[in-house]
């Protein structure tokens, strides 16, 4: 199952509406300032729940997330999105690769507005990342 998040309610309520075959609750539309430039978020999972009154998608089992605008690839066991916050939750086994660059934790939390990342591990173990540094130019 896919759900594309854009930045539109319409779109998102369409989307829902057609998967799950379920009547959704009209939201306030997003004022224009509010919608950001930055392109679709794409997340595939066994099992997919929207609440239209809270504006949270949760997405659990075999979570794949493409975020090719900020060039963002991420597996999770569990994935939530809060719509009104645009933050995205990510929990159990989380692998995030972004423009080379990779992160292993067990939660971690996307701002989207900010573009920031904040990674908690396991009890008793660590967060991962690993770095690709180019040579400077000559």
């Amino acid at each position: 199952m896919t759900l594309v998040l854009s930045h539109s309610n319409f779109w998102l309520r369409l989307i829902i509406a057609t998967i799950l075959n379920v009547a959704i609750l009209a939201a306030p539309e997003i004022s224009q300032a509010q919608i950001s430039p930055s392109g679709a978020i794409t997340l595939k999972s066994d099992v997919q729940e929207s609440n239209s009154k809270t504006g949270v998608i949760t997405a659990r089992g075999n979570v794949q997330i493409n975020y090719p605008a900020r060039q963002i690839q991420a597996t999770a066991t569990q994935a939530q999105y809060y719509s009104r916050e645009r933050r995205l939750i990510l929990t159990g086994n989380v692998y995030v690769l972004q423009a080379g660059n990779s992160l292993r934790a067990e939660e971690m939390t996307y701002l989207v507005d900010e573009g920031r990342f904040i990674a908690k591990p396991q009890s008793d173990r660590q967060v991962e990342s690993t770095y690709m540094i180019t040579a400077p130019e000559k």
